[in-house]
């Protein structure tokens, strides 16, 4: 089953903060579960549709605490092991919120 994990929030990065970060990523991407993972970049672009009519609006958002700031991509055998996955990663880059999502296909 693959999930896709987006944060929002979290500590201000610090040493320690990419030291942790690094080995976790490197325990995931050993044990072959990490697909992909990455920052995003802060303001992004958000385009809504209604009807015939799109609208695109370039960031920064008033929210900017509710933006997504990076994301995974795993594989693993069940959610409870991806839930577990997202408590891992929010101890070590602190408040915030996590939304994990089930990716379908191939």
């Amino acid at each position: 089953m693959r999930y896709l994990m987006i944060s929002t929030g979290g500590d201000a990065p610090d040493e320690k903060l990419f030291t942790e970060m690094g080995k976790f990523i490197e325990e995931l991407t050993a044990a072959g579960v990490l697909l992909a993972t990455g920052g995003l970049e802060p303001s992004g672009i958000r385009m809504t549709s209604s009807g015939d009519e799109i609208t695109v609006t370039d960031g920064p958002f008033a929210e900017a605490k509710e933006a997504a700031a990076g994301f995974a991509l795993v594989e693993v055998r069940s959610k409870e092991e991806a839930l577990e996955l997202a408590r891992r990663f929010r101890k070590i880059v602190g408040d915030g919120e996590s939304v994990i999502q089930q990716v379908f296909g191939p």
